[in-house]
This record gives C-alpha cells, structure tokens and sequence, in this order.
C-alpha cells in the first residue's frame, strides 16, 4: 500500500511551466490545429517529461531535450531545482537547431 501511495503522489505533481519569448512568438502565429496539437504535446510533457519518443538535443550547454510533434520541434530544459519544465524554441525541424 505504501508504494502506491508513493506512486501516487509522484504522478500528481506536475511541473510549473515556462515558455521563452520565441516560444511564445511562435505559438501565436501558428494556425488553430498546429497550436492544439503543440499545446497537448506541452501539457504532456509537464505531467510526464520524459516520455519514450525524447531525445537529448546533441551540443547544447544545457541539458536540452526535443519531441517531435509532426514537423515541428519542442525544444525544452527541465529545471529541477525549482520544478519547472522551461520551453525553450518551437519551430519547424530544419530551423528548430538554429
């Protein structure tokens, strides 16, 4: 029992989210089906941030993580020590690792 308290607990916490200036630019230009589907893939990450489709984000300072969300790129930070999930670029994938 103890154990699925724990579980529990783990899985209600989300992380507070954060979004850079280009994130936000890009989402407001982006049509209404495009923002959706970028929305749901953030409100996703911030409940589980790690899901099986992530890839580390090669030759960045920070350890910068990436998902896929049809041709467009979310690139985002996880910042532990004040539990926030940092949007850093969404873009197109040819200018997303600019």
């Amino acid at each position: 029992m103890q154990h699925l308290l724990k579980t529990s607990k783990r899985i209600e916490r989300m992380l507070e989210l954060r979004f850079s200036s280009q994130a936000r630019r890009f989402l407001k230009k982006v049509d209404k089906t495009t923002w959706e589907r970028l929305i749901k893939k953030i409100k996703s990450l911030q409940k589980e941030p790690f899901p099986q489709e992530v890839e580390r984000v090669k030759g960045e300072k920070e350890k910068t993580f990436r998902v896929r969300v049809g041709s467009h790129r979310i690139l985002y930070v996880i910042v532990t020590d004040i539990n926030t999930l940092f949007i850093s670029k969404i873009d197109k994938r040819p200018r997303a690792y600019n």
